[in-house]
């Protein structure tokens, strides 16, 4: 079997031996072997009247009840059913000196004898463990020192040429962390062996029973014997026996290793098979059960300490990440909390879960930043976690779940990502990127077993040092990170529920402010009318008496086309209050007629030359009929007036279907305007022309404006200086607008 010094270096390839079924292992009767190991003896109870049931083959004759009779002298049927074994003490049986034990299962009391060894006294490995290997265990700072601790304290304690410990990963392989051993065997540091090595039910049982031994690889079952025809063998439960005989696969893989001796302490933490403390010996090699029981309590101490130094370095992890938490939420709050606020703090974003890149995604939109894939693989992507509906979500091998993330596994091989919304694609996603991992594996892990022309399952021959190298993966997402990114998240929606809140609060207000406004005005300019006409009455009964000066008469004219646009500005605002008191009643409406009979109507007073180009099929909308003709006359008319003096006035009338709905655009050849006020035009009394050049109160487009608002739609302009402008509006369709709570229709 070839050392360190001759590793071959390659990747996986393909078995060239007969493919074996190794779920056939996980169905092996490995709990109910009805065989023992010989170095010791078996006496089965029945649970409720303490009869022999079995007993192993190599009881001498006779010695079975006077065993029997030592153990119900121990009160065994007193025993919780489950729990570890529990010593009963030496006991002679014959001439030789055994150290017994028992345990109590549903139906049976198992109770075990093995060979006695002299007393150690204060010497014995359980004293020596707590003076010396202790305080080691508790100075140590690290993982790797309580490995190397660990392990030497094991060789010391057993006498076996290698011990060796390892941790298992998330997908059950076995990382050697330390080991030691003697000369002429084989060293595994650094070595990883296959989850096949240990079945689910091998597992299952290292959690059970926290010591194994198998003293000798070469040994011959000793098979128990029942002394009721109506139970078998191999319906007892040895599941916590440390004399159960082990599967024939696994001797043959001792073996195969070189190994004639082995022995192994669970370590469990936090309720999980954490790893291994496993010894190896080219010969047979059996241990008294002081020296085993100081090994199962090396275990247990070594595993408290590492789960205390986890949970340690866990808190000290996550309050590092929650401080950046708290100040990405501190930043956000301060600001109007949109999301996409994030992207300008990029080192607390790739801080607060160690991430080489981050984007954050509000529908179609992205804002990314350190090193992440293109804006369309992030919408791709984001499309695809948004379809899984979970709050988390991480992958530390996208490529492997998601086949489009191969493309650019050099910036994303690992996503974690947050979910703000269920009803909209608001997501934050954090990148990471590939790290080829080289592994060095105990023998070849493709060919972990074999099976023969027979069916019969063989474990791999060689344990020669084979390294694969591993694509596609980055460093994994621990759980302090995704502690931070779920709490993040909760933050996130926090700040902007509470946001929305406070935009909801200050609706309502702006609401009631706008309602009295609109009351305000009404009033005003309803009031205001008659006055305005009084005025204009009373100019013209003056004008009408003799004798009045040229100057006088000048005056009166001056205050008479005062009151007149006055009355004229009076009856503007009076329409735009009721703009928006008015109920809307929607139906179809023919906008080719509408617009036919406007255009003929506002064609009568002009004297100018004047080109109308109308779309022979304008699109029927869903619109207030009489709320539609003021806009439409409004545009209309504005684009004869701006259109004055050019020859011809050109104005071109054309329909707009887009996938959000259907509308109308006016264009014009007139005085145009800069695009800069634009926003402006749609305002109450906002001009961008004098008075003087045209006629109007200013409120025209803002009428509009609220017209198309009140159904749903939209406006837009655009235009050019002394090249003509361009007026448009979009109203939903039939089958957008549902009735609101009050019966009113509103976009769907």
């Amino acid at each position: 079997m070839p050392n360190d010094s001759s590793q071959p270096v390659t990747h996986l390839s393909n078995r060239s031996a007969p493919e074996a079924d190794l779920t056939a292992c996980d169905r092996e009767p490995i709990r109910v072997p009805g065989a023992i190991q010989p170095h010791g003896r078996m006496l089965v109870l029945d649970a409720r009247t303490l009869r022999i049931a079995a007993f192993s083959a190599n009881w001498e004759a006779g010695s079975t009840e006077q065993a029997a009779a030592f153990v119900r002298e121990r009160q065994a049927q007193d025993l919780p059913v489950g729990a570890p074994a529990q010593s009963l003490g030496v006991v002679r049986l014959g001439a030789l000196m055994f150290d017994a034990s028992a345990h109590r299962t549903a139906d049976h009391v198992i109770a075990e004898f093995e060979p006695a060894m002299p007393s150690e006294g204060n010497e014995a490995p359980i004293y020596s463990l707590m003076r010396v290997f202790l305080p080691k265990l508790q100075r140590a700072g690290s993982l790797d020192e309580l490995s190397r601790i660990a392990v030497a304290e094991m060789k010391r304690l057993t006498g076996f040429g290698r011990c060796l410990l390892y941790r298992f990963d998330a997908e059950g392989h076995g990382e050697v962390l330390a080991q030691v051993l003697d000369p002429g065997y084989d060293s595994y540091a650094g070595h990883h062996f296959p989850a096949s090595d240990i079945p689910r039910q091998a597992r299952e049982l290292y959690l059970l029973s926290r010591f194994r031994l198998i003293a000798d690889a070469n040994y011959r079952p000793v098979p128990l014997q029942t002394t009721d025809a109506s139970l078998a063998a191999h319906e007892i439960d040895l599941s916590q026996s440390q004399l159960r005989s082990v599967s024939p696969v696994h001797l043959e893989y001792m073996r195969n290793m070189g190994t004639l001796a082995s022995a192994s302490v669970s370590i469990v933490v936090e309720g999980r098979l954490w790893g291994l403390i496993s010894c190896h010996d080219h010969a047979p090699r059996p241990l008294s059960i002081p020296t085993r029981r100081a090994c199962e309590h090396l275990g247990q101490l070594l595993a408290l300490q590492i789960e205390s130094n986890s949970a340690n370095a866990s808190v000290a992890e996550r309050l590092e990440l929650r401080k950046l938490t708290l100040e990405i939420v501190a930043q956000l709050a301060e600001s109007d909390a949109t999301l996409q606020r994030l992207a300008g703090e990029a080192s607390l974003m790739l801080g607060v879960v160690r991430a080489a890149g981050a984007a954050v995604v509000l529908n179609g939109q992205v804002w990314q930043v350190g090193d992440t894939p293109e804006e369309a693989q992030i919408l791709e992507l984001s499309q695809w976690i948004a379809g899984m509906g979970v709050e988390v979500y991480h992958s530390d091998a996208l490529g492997a779940h998601f086949a489009a993330a191969q493309a650019y596994t050099a910036r994303g091989a690992g996503v974690l990502a947050i979910s703000i919304s269920q009803v909209h694609r608001h997501l934050i996603l954090w990148f990471r990127p590939e790290i080829v991992q080289t592994v060095t594996w105990a023998g070849q892990p493709s060919k972990a077993a074999t099976a023969s022309s027979d069916g019969r399952i063989h474990p791999r021959l060689s344990f020669a040092s084979w390294v694969e190298h591993i694509r596609g993966r980055s460093a994994p997402w621990s759980d302090a990170e995704l502690g931070a990114a779920a709490e993040l998240r909760q933050a996130l929606i926090g700040i902007v529920l509470r946001r929305a809140e406070e935009m909801a609060a200050v609706a309502t207000e702006l609401g009631r402010v706008n309602k009295e406004l609109e009351a305000f005005s009404y009033t005003v300019s309803h009031d205001l009318r008659a006055p305005m006409r009084h005025i204009a009455g009373y100019v013209d009964l003056v004008v009408s008496q003799e004798k009045l000066s040229d100057r006088s008469l000048r005056y009166l004219s001056h205050v008479r086309e005062a009151s007149t646009f006055a009355g004229q500005l009076v009856d503007s605002l009076l329409d735009f209050s009721r703009m928006g008191r008015a109920s809307i009643k929607r139906r179809a409406v023919d906008t080719s007629m509408l617009v036919s009979d406007l255009v003929r109507e506002l064609s009568r007073g002009e004297n100018g030359p004047l080109e109308w180009v109308v779309d022979p099929e304008l699109p029927r909308l869903h619109a207030d009929a009489l709320l539609l003709q003021v806009a439409v006359r409004n545009l209309l008319s504005n684009a004869i007036k701006y259109s004055r003096g050019r020859d011809p006035a050109h104005i071109v009338v054309r329909g707009v279907r887009t996938a959000s709905g259907d509308g109308l655009e006016v264009e014009d050849n007139g005085v145009g305007f800069q695009m800069k006020y634009a926003d402006k035009l749609f305002g109450v009394f906002q001009r961008l022309h004098a008075a003087e050049e045209f006629e109007g109160t200013g409120i025209g487009l803002a009428n509009v404006k609220r017209i198309v608002e009140r159904h749903g739609g939209e406006v837009w302009a655009r235009a050019e200086v002394d090249r003509g402008a361009t007026f448009g509006f979009l109203l939903p369709r039939a089958g957008d607008v549902v009735p609101d709570e009050r019966g009113e229709e509103k976009n769907a």
